[in-house]
């Protein structure tokens, strides 16, 4: 079959890399790709907000499935579109992609379905919001309620830090002002990534991940849209991922199936498990990214007939074996990310980063220029590793890490930390 992946980003490259070695994969195309991807598949300059572009490609080269990485044409109603017009396609319909551009859609699901989550409340306007804070102290968490690159949550330790955090969301500071912001109660635990491939029906629980989102070692710093991951999570035991299943996963999948809107695709529930259990921060619509580069290491079986599964409702009987291994990965960004970096320096030293023993390479922000790999964004490369530790696996990435020269980029050096102490 021919397949077409939407998107540009590491998520992307693992998930090209996964699928190019399928036996049902005759021809694979992404649009618009990356230098890593172009080595999986054929790139194809396209704008994937232009829709009608996008189907017009996929008619002409008669593609049998797309799969759509990146929320914004997930929430932008991809799916829908691709679906009218006869076109197989992986991923939620634009309304259940509300779960991601929506969290005060979510939060009310939650509600509605005593689902376990934060205390909350929506507000239009910054004096209500400030008055709430004011009220509830801090420390406290702001939301914005739509896309925001990751960045659109700040977990404040003051009540003067949540009203300055009010006040640049209304005001435009990440974008478009906000037209509503979620303030949620501070949850105390450790974070984690559960996944679960969904067919409007039938729910089946995917790898479980942790990533760290601050940009400095020991977590500090500001939030990011990820700096490494790595797989397992050992916080999330059989009997914890049971919970997940029973409590969030489960009765979020039928709540949307009452609704009229089958959720089909991947569900990434962003946890807190707390003294209590676990908790939902927020869910996302699609792989994450960085997790999703981990998951893909680990995952024995064929991606794509999962894939069809989730999209044909087919998901009650299938099954899905995983490498008992841990895998980890690094992301190197340019300097200056998650600020203002610059493009285009070069990055040499991938290929023998890539001969270190279990180290896979995703490229996320490059380009080609000639023969020469060049940044091309924020987060630029995912080095990641296999190993039977995640010890092993923290170690093998770095080493190969360390054989990349890039003297405009920079990674953390602790990835992995809290499974490494308790291993």
């Amino acid at each position: 079959m021919d397949i077409l992946s939407l998107g540009s980003g590491g998520r992307e490259h693992a998930l090209a890399w996964k699928m190019a070695v399928s036996p049902l994969t005759d021809k694979l195309y992404c649009a618009p790709g990356n230098a890593g991807i172009a080595r999986e598949a054929e790139c194809v300059t396209l704008d994937l907000a232009d829709h009608k572009a996008v189907i017009a490609f996929a008619k002409d080269r008669k593609i049998d499935l797309v799969v759509v990485g990146p929320e914004v044409p997930l929430c932008a109603g991809i799916v829908d579109d691709l679906e009218a017009a006869g076109i197989k396609a992986f991923g939620p319909t634009k309304w259940a992609a509300r779960l991601e551009g929506s969290k005060g859609f979510t939060k009310d699901l939650c509600k509605a379905n005593n689902m376990p989550t934060a205390a909350y409340e929506r507000f239009k306007g910054a004096s209500a919001a400030k008055e709430y804070v004011r009220k509830k102290g801090a420390p406290i968490v702001v939301k914005t309620d739509g896309l925001a690159a990751g960045k659109g949550v700040v977990v404040a330790e003051t009540v003067q830090e949540a009203e300055s955090a009010i006040d640049m969301m209304f005001g435009g500071g990440l974008g478009a002002p906000a037209w509503e912001i979620v303030i949620e109660e501070c949850l105390v635990g450790e974070e984690a990534s559960f996944f679960a491939l969904c067919d409007g029906e039938t729910a089946i629980q995917l790898a479980s991940a942790q990533d760290h989102k601050r940009v400095g070692d020991g977590d500090s710093g500001p939030n990011t849209g990820g700096m490494g991951a790595y797989s397992p999570a050992p916080i999330m035991t059989e009997q914890m991922n049971r919970r997940v299943m029973d409590e969030i996963i489960h009765p979020t999948v039928h709540a949307l199936k009452r609704a009229g809107a089958p959720y089909k695709g991947v569900l990434f529930a962003g946890l807190m498990i707390t003294k209590d259990g676990p908790k939902l921060i927020e869910y996302n619509v699609r792989f994450g990214d960085p997790e999703c580069q981990v998951l893909m290491l680990r995952l024995m079986s064929d991606l794509v007939p999962a894939l069809l599964a989730a999209r044909d409702g087919q998901l009650k009987n299938f099954d899905l074996r995983w490498y008992p291994d841990a895998a980890l990965t690094v992301v190197m960004a340019a300097k200056g990310y998650p600020g203002h970096y610059n493009k285009g320096s070069i990055i040499e030293g991938l290929g023998a980063a890539a001969q270190i023993e279990g180290a896979e390479i995703f490229h996320a922000g490059t380009k080609a220029d000639g023969s020469r790999i060049v940044a091309n964004g924020g987060r630029v490369l995912n080095v990641c590793a296999r190993g039977k530790t995640v010890r092993e696996a923290q170690s093998r990435a770095y080493a190969a890490v360390d054989l990349i020269r890039w003297p405009d980029g920079f990674c953390r050096r602790d990835i992995g930390w809290r499974a490494i102490e308790r291993e």
